[in-house]
């Protein structure tokens, strides 16, 4: 994706397993929530993820553990949420637990232009 194109303003739902790596490749810097919809701290995350799509240059791409578990093994998620920062394909950031808006925006602040 050149930078003159603006990385989409919602959460990008994660439908096939196969397609994760082109979604993460689509952006400069992507912001991966690995969720469940039965994860009450995901679920109060909702707000601030939401906002960082909205607010930010990252796409965001959300990642049900429960129907893509063997990503979730992939990338280590133990427990969630579970959020990556991937820039250039790349992850470079890691953070478990529920996190503030500022502290997602912040994260992929760091390694957008």
């Amino acid at each position: 994706m050149s930078s003159t194109e603006a990385a989409p303003a919602e959460p990008i739902q994660l439908d096939d397993a196969d397609a994760f790596d082109d979604r993460v490749a689509e952006n400069d810097v992507v912001l991966v929530d690995f969720y469940a919809d039965w994860c009450g701290p995901c679920r109060m995350m909702e707000p601030a993820v939401e906002a960082v799509a909205s607010d930010t240059d990252a796409a965001v791409l959300k990642v049900d553990v429960d129907v893509h578990q063997a990503l979730a093994g992939e990338y280590g998620v133990q427990g969630i949420p579970t959020l990556l920062v991937f820039a250039d394909g790349e992850p470079v950031e890691r953070m478990v637990g529920a996190q503030s808006e500022q502290a997602l925006t912040d994260a992929v602040g760091e390694h957008t232009a």
